[in-house]
Order: structure tokens, then C-alpha cells, then sequence
């Protein structure tokens, strides 16, 4: 039997940050029947923002790849929270990765990457999502990521 979730993220020595309050007028997790959706997570610890900035002047790949999985682990320090426990999740379906970047930055792709690979870490094939990782002028409180994301539950 493999291992789940919970048991995953203790293996690779993997801590969830504290649950992430809102900072408006919105809910970090709803959930309605088998889906749990994640509001948007910016990278943070101890109220400041991790990577802030623009990606390609401010921060490279490897920069924003990290702060793509910071956020990642944000939004499942939110979803654990929400749901009792993270071995609920059956699988995660979708993750949108926004990127604050100069207008001829191209490599979102790469940058989203660093969400997902945590992600397939954590979950295993089930943890592989639909995705989609898009530039942006600015983000919130201009953080360089944000990453939200869909939830299949059991």
C-alpha cells in the first residue's frame, strides 16, 4: 500500500506553514461536494511576503520556481486546515500559477513547474494536475507567484 499524503510530506521532511488567514473578504478553501478549490496563495512566513517582486528583473527562474512551490505548500497548509487532513484530497485536478513578469518574459511554464513537482512529490501521479501558468503586471502585496488550485476529494 503507498503511502498517503500525510505520511508523504513527513517522508520528504516537508513541514505545512501555518494555515494562511485571509486578507479579504474570501474563504481559502470552500468546499461543495468532491471538489475543494484554493483561493490563491502568494508565498509568505511569519506575515512577509518570501520572493517578492517581478520574475525576470527582480527574481530568476530558479527564484520563482521556489516561490511557486512555497505558495504550493501555502495552499496545502490551507487545504489540510479546511479538510482535517490532506488524506482526503483523491487527487489534485487543476492548478492555475500566476507569474508577475517583465512583458517579454516567457518561461511561465518553467516557473509552475516548481508548484507541480511538489505536487507529484506529495501525491504521486495523482497529485499531476491540469495547468496553467500565465504572466501578470503585478500580484497581491507584490509577491512574484501565486498559485491556486482544485481538489478532488474522497
Amino acid at each position: 500500500m503507498t503511502a498517503g499524503p500525510t505520511e508523504r510530506l513527513r517522508e520528504l521532511g516537508i513541514v505545512l506553514p501555518p494555515p494562511p488567514k485571509p486578507a479579504g473578504t474570501y474563504r481559502p478553501v470552500v468546499v461543495d461536494g468532491n471538489h475543494a478549490w484554493v483561493s490563491g496563495q502568494i508565498p509568505n512566513a511569519d506575515g512577509k511576503i518570501l520572493f517578492p517582486g517581478i520574475v525576470g528583473r527582480d527574481l530568476d527562474v530558479p527564484q520563482a520556481r521556489e516561490a511557486a512551490e512555497r505558495a504550493a505548500l501555502q495552499a496545502l497548509s490551507a487545504l489540510a486546515a479546511e479538510l482535517g487532513s490532506l488524506d482526503r484530497v483523491r487527487r489534485i485536478v487543476r492548478v492555475a500559477v500566476y507569474v508577475a513578469t517583465t512583458s517579454d518574459f516567457t518561461r511561465h511554464a518553467d516557473v509552475g513547474n516548481g508548484a507541480t513537482e511538489l505536487l507529484i512529490r506529495v501525491f504521486g501521479e495523482d497529485g499531476r494536475p491540469a495547468r496553467v501558468s500565465m504572466g501578470v503586471a503585478a500580484l497581491p502585496l507584490g509577491a512574484s507567484v501565486e498559485v491556486e488550485l482544485l481538489a478532488g476529494l474522497r
